[in-house]
Parts: structure tokens; C-alpha cells; sequence
């Protein structure tokens, strides 16, 4: 008589698996990538021109306005993940997961890991759109400032499975809540209008956003001051988030049932 020895969940390996699992629909259908920049590209195509109206130097206003925007896909992208899970859920699909002989942490890793490619893909899309109109990015700072974005990436995208998990099948909560909590961190983060002439409580409120660090963070990287106090403070934010989200995220997963 043969007997199969049973496997045993393993972090690194499982999470591997979770990534490529997760990675192929979006390899299957890139057009969902193209679809997610229409938001963004609305907001460079509208929002920019009247901002570089009232400049006398354009193109200062696109390094401005650009790396906001490259924010901004990070922020609707992975804030809204969650809802993927949530159908998995309703579906019977996640259910199926979990008896599986996988790490529960893994389940969330490697969402949330996945979240760095269409980030990577959609924001490369965005910067060579507006290079034409004036935009110039230090090839360096790029690189920094895409892996800046993906560290706050994996951190939101985290939080935003938890959120799902806790929401289980109420989507009018999940949808409700993360509304409510998307609109208030655009736009105390200073990423289309800045925040300097606004009232004193808002720009109070500014400062505690980790968002508000991460974008001006991505305005230094990108125009190559890569040493400035600005990029500490955005990596300092993304690296808390992300450890703030991993942490909720897999504590949530290994409480799902």
C-alpha cells in the first residue's frame, strides 16, 4: 500500500504560485490595463490644460501635474481591488482557496505583489504620453519613483482585501466605504491643485495623508532630486502603509473562512 505525503504550505513557494495565478488574467486580457487609464488620462487631458493656462511655463506645470497623476492610478488601481476578491467570494471561488494547500499570508502576498505590473505598465504609459507636450522624467528618479509607487501599491491593495474580506458579500458597504475614504485622500494629497492657499485645517490634514508624501515624493524623483527630504518622508509613508496593509491584510485572510 502507497501513501501520498501530504504538502505542507510554504510562504515563499505558495506565494509564487498566488502571483503567476493572479498575473494571467491580466496577461490573458491587457485591454483591462488600457480600460483603468481612462480615469487618469481624463484628468491629463482636461485637468491639465487649464492648469497650464493660468503658467507661464507649461512645461514646469506638467512636473507638476504628471507625477500626481501617476499617483492617482495607484490610488483608484489598487483602492479598488478588493472588489475582485469580493466576487471570488460570492462565487464560491475564494471558499475553494482556502482548503487548499496553500499559507493563508500567501493568499494575501500574492494579490497584493500582483499589483506592481499593471502600476509599472500603466504609469510608463502615462510619462510617454506627455513627453510630447514638455514632460521630462530623470531616468533614475523614474525607476525610484515606480518602485516607490509600488511599495504604497501593495500597501493599499492590502488594505483594500481586507476590506473585502470584512464586506464579504455586502457590496454596497465595500463600494461605500471605499468611496468615502478615496476622495478625501485625492484630494488633501495635493495631487491636481495645490494646497498651498487653502485653509489652514485642510493643509493640517494634508500633512498626516501618506499619500500627500508619496506624491511629492514623485515630483522630486522625477525631476531628479533624488536627494531631497521629500523622498525620504514618501518612502518612509509608503513603507509604513505597506507594512500597515500587509499586516491587516493577512490577518484578515487567515481569519477568512
Amino acid at each position: 500500500m502507497t501513501t501520498t505525503t501530504p504538502v505542507r504550505p510554504n510562504l515563499g513557494r505558495d506565494t509564487w504560485n498566488v502571483l503567476t495565478r493572479e498575473l494571467k488574467p491580466v496577461v490573458r486580457d491587457p485591454f483591462t490595463l488600457i480600460f483603468s487609464l481612462v480615469q487618469p488620462l481624463v484628468f491629463l487631458g482636461l485637468f491639465a490644460p487649464l492648469l497650464v493656462g493660468q503658467s507661464d511655463d507649461p512645461a514646469a506645470t506638467l512636473q507638476w501635474f504628471v507625477p500626481g497623476v501617476l499617483a492617482m492610478i495607484v490610488l483608484f488601481g489598487t483602492g479598488a481591488v478588493g472588489s475582485n476578491l469580493q466576487y471570488e467570494m460570492m462565487t464560491g471561488s475564494h471558499e475553494r482557496t482556502l482548503v487548499a494547500p496553500l499559507s493563508r499570508a500567501s493568499l494575501l502576498i500574492g494579490r497584493a505583489l500582483k499589483e506592481i505590473a499593471p502600476i509599472v505598465v500603466q504609469a510608463l504609459i502615462i510619462v510617454g504620453i506627455a513627453l510630447p507636450f514638455g514632460f521630462r522624467a530623470n531616468p533614475v528618479g523614474l525607476v525610484l519613483g515606480l518602485a516607490l509607487l509600488a511599495v504604497f501599491g501593495i500597501g493599499l491593495g492590502s488594505l483594500s482585501y481586507a476590506l473585502a474580506l470584512q464586506t464579504k458579500d455586502r457590496e454596497w458597504l465595500f463600494w461605500g466605504v471605499q468611496q468615502t475614504l478615496i476622495f478625501p485622500l485625492m484630494i488633501l494629497s495635493g495631487m491636481l491643485l495645490p494646497l498651498s492657499e487653502g485653509p489652514g485645517w485642510m493643509r493640517v490634514a494634508a500633512t498626516v495623508n501618506p499619500l500627500t508624501w508619496v506624491v511629492e515624493a514623485e515630483r522630486a524623483l522625477l525631476a531628479g532630486d533624488l536627494g531631497a527630504i521629500e523622498v525620504l518622508w514618501g518612502w518612509i509613508a509608503a513603507l509604513v502603509l505597506a507594512a500597515i496593509g500587509l499586516f491587516v491584510g493577512i490577518r484578515a485572510m487567515r481569519r477568512s473562512s
